[in-house]
């Protein structure tokens, strides 16, 4: 899985190959000469220019959104392995690349089947309290789409669902009774011509049935778990963030313990990553880009 060689100045293909770059971490890297414009580079696989190994960026990644907080990643680089980096270094990976794959995966079209289960959670942010909405295709356990706000309004339900059906309009969205969700729903699909709604909503009155909106309750169970061992977010701006990682580890990285497979998977998005799933997503965000 190897981007196209191209160089990083002019964006031509003309280049010819010009000694090797000695790195402490990263080993030997091919330099290249452009011949359009007579510049050295070295080729962009999705790790340019950084210090440290791609199967050690890659690994602090994983391990961060499958449970570790940011120190106890670093704690394990320093027990096994001799160079070692900050848990600041470790959420910059996070942030930096989450928003490279998040932009190639938003590219990507999913086949959903359309049996929509949303909810929304609250996550800790200093001493505030932020809600994270996110809608799951069940027949695929693929997410559909996610919102991250400081408030739960009517207004927020929108944006939400808005992303959750962006892909596919789906048969039926279940949500549980909150306020704002019937009146997102109106707005957003009710026909005049049919004097109802184009998508069935369906509501799990918890309070009046002892029901619970259960499907989508055993993906926050996990994020929580995540978030609780991150203690909380501190920065507005880098919560958002995380929180998609999150949602691209669950889609693309994690198996589904009871299905054997990978959501993105069954949702027919045939990527063809190998084990290390960070890193060929990586490679093809770049070879994408």
């Amino acid at each position: 899985m190897t981007k196209k060689i191209t160089c990083v100045f002019c964006k031509q293909s003309n280049y010819i190959k010009k000694g090797i770059r000695r790195t402490q971490n990263r080993g030997n890297i091919q330099k290249y000469k452009c011949l359009a414009c007579g510049k050295y580079f070295t080729n962009d696989e999705g790790f340019y220019r950084m210090r440290n190994s791609e199967s050690k960026i890659t690994s602090g990644i994983d391990l961060y959104f499958s449970n570790l907080s940011s120190r106890k990643v670093r704690n394990y680089f320093r027990r096994h392995l001799d160079h070692n980096a900050s848990h600041v270094s470790i959420l910059e990976w996070c942030r930096r690349y989450v928003l490279k794959v998040q932009k190639y995966t938003n590219k990507l079209n999913p086949n959903l089947n359309g049996r929509f289960y949303a909810d929304e959670m609250m996550v800790d942010r200093g001493n505030e309290k932020d809600a994270f909405w996110c809608s799951i295709d069940w027949d695929t356990r693929f997410i559909t789409g996610f919102h991250y706000s400081t408030h739960r309004e009517v207004s927020d339900a929108i944006d939400f669902i808005k992303k959750a059906t962006k892909k596919k309009i789906p048969q039926y969205i279940q949500t549980d009774a909150g306020m704002f969700y019937p009146q997102a729903m109106r707005k957003l699909y009710y026909s005049n011509r049919l004097h109802s709604l184009r998508v069935e909503h369906k509501v799990i009155n918890t309070s009046k049935t002892g029901k619970h909106n259960v499907r989508i309750e055993t993906v926050f169970m996990k994020m929580r778990d995540r978030v609780n061992n991150f203690r909380g977010f501190k920065a507005l701006w880098s919560a958002p963030i995380l929180m998609a990682g999150i949602v691209l580890q669950h889609n693309f990285i994690e198996e589904h313990t009871s299905l054997r497979d990978y959501p993105c998977d069954r949702a027919g998005l045939n990527l063809n990553i190998g084990q290390n799933r960070w890193l060929d997503l990586i490679r093809l965000s770049a070879q994408n880009s």
